[in-house]
């Protein structure tokens, strides 16, 4: 239904000293510390893949040993449209004391930048599940598992594990760091892996704070070191809800390299007024997606 003057009296009433009107402060947009967006392709999908690593070279037995190299897994990006509009009769627009019908789109605009940032929270709120709403990921695990694969024919008995699911303190970041550091790629070399974030929810802010920025070992008598002081970048964002007792570690370098985000249309806003019933209207459209391209950024503490 259109904005009536029947149903907004104060906008039309001189003697009210101030309307208020997008007011409230909205949240930090954390999608840029998150996502790495490049540009579009032009085509309605982008489509990733990846060549696994060689092995360790042989000893030289008089012929060279000629290696083969495995198909690694594709992810797909598919763009999802976001719409959505406001309506209001003419003679409220026309007579409204406060100019705010006028500046309706810019609460269109606040309403979308809070789902962008909703949509780009999923990267951790469905960690633990496959989630499909934004891209397609052959391997077909979650993105925090205890069971990912790879094509190589390598064992994946040891560094294949990016799940924890012990609450966050000094002692779980430690071991958290030890298993990160022993991740292994395709083919199951060691790699190095620097996590240097710390991505929480408003609920963890105290724990983290506590245990990243004491000088000394947390909850001790000693005078031991804090291993932990100055090693990580707190990162929280409230959007991050789904779970108040869930954390992540992250690899900032690989982050950049392996978590995509994409305008295929950048937000755009159009007004027309109804011929027949004076009604004006104001919409917004846009498309974009956010994805996954590899698991080894990232470790999750999935706290049951």
């Amino acid at each position: 239904m259109p904005a009536q003057s029947t149903a907004f009296g104060d906008l039309l009433d001189p003697r009210f000293q101030k309307i208020f009107h997008e007011e409230i402060p909205q949240l930090e947009d954390m999608l840029p510390e998150l996502y790495n967006f490049v540009p579009h392709n032009g085509r309605d999908v982008m489509t990733w893949s990846e060549i696994g690593a060689f092995e360790d070279w042989a000893d030289f037995g008089g012929s060279v040993d000629y290696q083969d190299v495995s198909q690694g897994y594709d992810v797909t990006m598919t763009y999802l449209e976001k719409a959505s509009g406001f309506k209001v009769e003419r003679k409220l627009f026309d007579d409204d004391q406060f100019h705010i019908m006028d500046q309706r789109t810019s609460g269109l605009a606040t309403a979308y930048k809070r789902g962008r940032q909703k949509d780009g929270a999923r990267m951790f709120n469905n960690a633990a599940s496959v989630d499909t709403r934004f891209y397609s990921h052959s391997e077909a695990v979650a993105l925090v598992s205890n069971s990912h694969t790879t094509l190589s024919g390598a064992s994946t008995a040891t560094g294949f594990d990016n799940l924890v699911t012990t609450a966050f303190s000094a002692v779980s970041l430690a071991s958290a760091r030890i298993q990160a550091r022993k991740f292994r790629d395709d083919n199951a070399n060691r790699m190095d892996v620097n996590m240097d974030e710390i991505w929480f929810g408003t609920d963890l802010y105290e724990k983290v704070f506590e245990v990243i920025e004491s000088m000394g070992k947390v909850d001790t008598a000693e005078n031991n070191r804090n291993v932990h002081h100055g090693a990580y970048k707190m990162l929280e964002w409230n959007y991050m809800d789904t779970d108040s007792n869930n954390w992540f570690i992250t690899d900032s370098s690989l982050r950049r390299m392996f978590v995509k985000w994409v305008d295929r249309i950048g937000v755009e806003f159009a007004f027309a007024e109804d011929m027949d019933t004076i009604i004006a209207k104001w919409r917004g459209y846009g498309r974009y997606a956010n994805a996954h391209l590899n698991w080894r950024w990232i470790l999750g503490g999935i706290v049951n």
